[in-house]
């Protein structure tokens, strides 16, 4: 990781607002403050990670369900302005060791069809696509990926 920055687990409120943002200036369907808030509190299975620069700022987050021995990524997103820097590589590399060291032994995720950028990213990290969930999108309409990282030892 590069020097000063960390990777920190959302437990508690603060982080919100910088996480909003991301999902706002990410995705077509973010997720709702309240959603979010719902599930850092009553969700056992919820992680939220945030990574942020050395002087305090959320470059990125994750946020991701530990389910037994496996790893469901909801949600990943890097700030628009600092995209291309390895920020998200960073990221699911400190997320995937997390789980890891919590006992999960695979990951997995969907993917837009046509997000040619994160499925590079998951790719290098070892994901594959094993299935497709047609019109699983809004906003537009479209096909979701389904990769599976199968060995997280």
């Amino acid at each position: 990781m590069k020097p000063g920055w960390s990777i920190e687990r959302v437990r508690g409120e603060r982080d919100l607002p910088s996480v909003l943002a991301l999902q706002t200036s990410s995705f077509t369907n973010p997720w709702t403050a309240d959603a979010l808030k719902w599930e850092l509190e009553h969700s056992p299975v919820s992680r939220l990670y945030v990574l942020k620069d050395p002087g305090g700022v959320t470059a990125a987050f994750c946020a991701c369900w530990h389910l037994v021995d496996e790893l469901h990524i909801n949600s990943l997103a890097v700030a628009p302005e600092r995209r291309r820097q390895g920020l998200g590589s960073e990221l699911m590399r400190g997320v995937l060791a997390k789980a890891r060291d919590e006992g999960a032994v695979r990951a997995t995720l969907e993917v837009r069809r046509s997000n040619e950028p994160a499925r590079v990213l998951y790719e290098r990290l070892g994901f594959q696509v094993e299935a497709i969930r047609p019109d699983y999108y809004t906003n537009p309409r479209e096909d979701a990926l389904i990769l599976w990282l199968r060995n997280l030892r």
